[in-house]
């Protein structure tokens, strides 16, 4: 069966450094509620409800059933749950409206990043023999990433700062971002290395936040959405497990996941990228192959906000709202997981021109 579907609403918390006075579940119930208020639906009435999230950040077994306790699981939903991030969430809820079992899903995903050392819980991505016994952190394989990067001639640290600045002040107009703003790029080349050739500006802020979309199928998503964001395509691929034996230049998964999802057919106007190291920008962008005249990150990205666990579905769901709201007709939406780009998903959403 062939049917159209999209996402036709979109909210997501407003992300800060620590939030120890709420739960997920309470840090979730709002955008929830938002959510499902922007569709004109009530608690539980979507045919399908998916989550993405990870209970390494918890700290503890199931925790994502704790969050139910803000969707209403009772009477009993179709419900499930994917331990990653929540764009592939909306994946499966995207397969599940295709099979035509349901015609509307929520989609959601949450993060609590403060309450740990996320530094250390990411290590547990890492090949369980030869890599993760090193201990290396995402910031240490990031740095060894960027410094391939500048070896190879493709960026130098200059740049990455210009890719901080722009992403950091175009946050100024996201209401929900963490970082708004940025000195100029001269500015904050004068600070000193975080972990050469790494500063702070390269890398991302620790967050806690939370974000839900909902999709819906066919005449039902005209119904609830005036502009629906159609979901064209959508695939994702995967990177050898083994760091040594990638080139960490280049991103073939994302490059590969893109031309499935139809990326390269025609052009796209605005694009959100999953990048929450200035250096991945650039990877991607060539894997992309998004020029100069493509506007992206207009939300800031990943360097103004990165909840763990739901930064990449906050990329499709700002792609598809700019749709919503007229400012974007063909949009590409891409979120990653694992050290080094190593997960990629590439989405391509469109509106429907009057």
């Amino acid at each position: 069966m062939t049917r159209d579907v999209a996402i036709v609403a979109f909210a997501q918390s407003d992300h800060r450094r620590r939030t120890p006075e709420s739960s997920e579940a309470e840090m979730l119930l709002p955008v929830l509620r938002d959510v499902l208020d922007q569709a004109g639906l009530d608690p539980g009435t979507p045919g399908f409800t998916c989550s993405g999230s990870s209970d390494y950040l918890a700290g503890r077994a199931f925790s994502f059933t704790m969050a139910l306790d803000s969707v209403g699981a009772w009477p009993p939903i179709a419900e499930s749950h994917v331990e990653t991030d929540g764009a592939w969430a909306l994946y499966e809820a995207w397969v599940k409206l295709l099979t035509g079992e349901a015609d509307t899903a929520l989609v959601y995903a949450c993060g609590k990043s403060s309450p740990g050392d996320l530094r250390a819980v990411l290590t547990r991505q890492l090949d369980p023999y030869y890599v993760a016994p090193l201990w290396p952190d995402p910031v240490a394989l990031a740095a060894l990433q960027t410094q391939a990067l500048i070896d190879a001639g493709a960026t130098d640290e200059r740049a990455l700062a210009d890719i901080a600045v722009r992403n950091r002040r175009a946050a100024t107009a996201n209401p929900h971002a963490q970082l708004q703003g940025s000195d100029p790029a001269e500015r904050l080349l004068e600070a000193d290395h975080l972990l050469r050739p790494l500063r702070t500006h390269d890398v991302p802020p620790i967050s806690d936040g939370a974000a839900a979309v909902v999709l819906a199928a066919g005449d039902t998503a005209r119904r609830i959405c005036p502009r629906p964001a159609w979901i064209r395509g959508i695939d994702h691929r995967i990177e050898p497990h083994g760091l040594g034996v990638r080139d960490l230049t280049d991103s073939p998964s994302t490059r590969l996941a893109a031309e499935h999802a139809g990326a390269f057919t025609a052009p796209v106007d605005t694009a959100e990228l999953h990048a929450p190291f200035t250096a991945q920008e650039v990877v991607l962008r060539t894997a992309l192959r998004l020029d100069d005249d493509v506007l992206v990150n207009p939300s800031g990205g990943a360097l103004a906000a990165n909840p763990v666990m739901a930064t990449g579905l906050i990329r499709l769901g700002e792609a598809a709202a700019r749709i919503h709201r007229g400012a974007s007709d063909r949009a590409l939406a891409h979120a990653t997981s694992g050290p080094c780009l190593q997960q990629n998903l590439v989405a391509v959403l469109e509106g429907e021109r009057p």
